[in-house]
């Protein structure tokens, strides 16, 4: 009996392999085109910055879009809404899974400098 007591011991002090530590990754954008800019309001050189809070689920596409800013513009605000409905991010992982992550997300809409030439219909 005390013969065994050493290996029994032995049994006891190893140590069962570890899971390897998996890094977390951050979330990515993918792709994320700008909104359209409502031809109008470029040309009157009317701009704006709408935020977002998005919410991106695991598969990466936004599952959850509230508007937390407008541009004061509903326009501007409503092409943003369809811009970041519709944009595509890797999602960040944990322990090498994805997950459910909430970012803020500010669209701005910048007037061209120069107006194009068809914005001078809009002039009459």
């Amino acid at each position: 009996m005390l013969a065994a007591l050493p290996a029994l011991l032995l049994a006891a002090c190893e140590q069962k392999p570890q899971a390897p530590i998996i890094p977390p990754t951050e979330l990515a954008a993918i792709n994320t085109p700008p909104p359209e800019y409502p031809e109008k309001l470029a040309c009157a050189g009317i701009g704006g910055t709408v935020v977002f809070r998005v919410t991106i689920a695991r598969n990466g596409k936004p599952a959850k879009v509230e508007q937390i800013g407008s541009s004061g513009q509903s326009e501007l605000d409503q092409s943003a809404m369809k811009a970041v409905r519709d944009w595509e991010f890797k999602a960040g992982t944990r322990n090498g899974k994805p997950w459910v992550q909430g970012i803020q997300v500010p669209v701005t809409f910048t007037p061209p400098v120069e107006k194009p030439t068809r914005c001078f219909q809009y002039d009459k």
